[in-house]
């Protein structure tokens, strides 16, 4: 598949155009940012890290029934995708209390969440994401009812299967980020999951195993990155 034009450039992607008009190339950078790109920095093969994970989790993902983006991963750090329309709402779908939720409630990090939370929040590094509610998706016609409704639904589901995954594998999935596209009127899985998006701790030892390592300057950083990818490739 040839390489076209540029079509966006994120702190961690970059989506290139392809021969093929429905599909682009997905390019996984070793850059990495925190607070909304305050801070930065690189961790040394994590695009490839990056890209192999993506690879496992969507194709996992597949097969369990989850329609997602993701066609083929075509070299180290680089797959092809389908060409998605992005619905611009992240779901935070989130398990145990950490990051910004034991921030905001006041709560100490690692305690089990009674039910599943999910959150919502505007994509927009300008405006850092701010979390919104179902009647401001509407309102501001970010999404329809009827995409709302199906984008929460498939995120939970991606929940169900993933934590088992990665219990089995002796990691806890305290929380993780999803996004979602549109093509045509199908409702796809897109971006990617990776340890830049998703909080995954050692069950043991609670040890993180995530980029929270770079935010937190916890260090050994690429090592937690190959830690994790060994164990969901074993």
């Amino acid at each position: 598949m040839e390489r076209k034009g540029l079509i966006y450039e994120g702190k961690s992607k970059v989506v290139y155009a392809s021969s093929d008009p429905q599909k682009v190339i997905v390019h996984f950078k070793d850059d990495a940012t925190a607070g909304d790109g305050a801070k930065r920095g690189t961790i040394k093969g994590k695009g490839e890290i990056n890209c192999i994970f993506t690879k496992l989790m969507f194709r996992m993902l597949e097969k369990k029934g989850i329609p997602t983006h993701f066609l083929d991963q075509i070299g180290p750090d680089e797959m092809l995708c389908w060409k998605v329309k992005i619905i611009p709402i992240e779901v935070i779908v989130r398990n145990w209390v950490a990051g910004s939720l034991a921030k905001r409630y006041g709560k100490e990090e690692g305690g089990k969440l009674r039910s599943t939370l999910l959150e919502h929040n505007l994509k927009d590094d300008s405006l850092h994401d701010p979390m919104v509610s179902e009647y401001h998706i509407q309102a501001f016609g970010w999404a329809s009812k009827k995409e709302y409704d199906a984008i929460s639904r498939m995120a939970l589901q991606v929940n169900r299967i993933l934590k088992p995954y990665f219990d089995r594998r002796g990691i806890m999935l305290v929380d993780f980020k999803l996004e979602f596209g549109k093509k045509g009127s199908q409702i796809l899985l897109a971006d990617e999951i990776t340890p830049d998006g998703c909080r995954l701790w050692d069950k043991a030892t609670k040890k993180k195993l995530d980029k929270d390592r770079f935010r937190r300057d916890l260090g050994g950083v690429e090592e937690a990155y190959q830690e994790v990818l060994a164990r969901v490739q074993s």
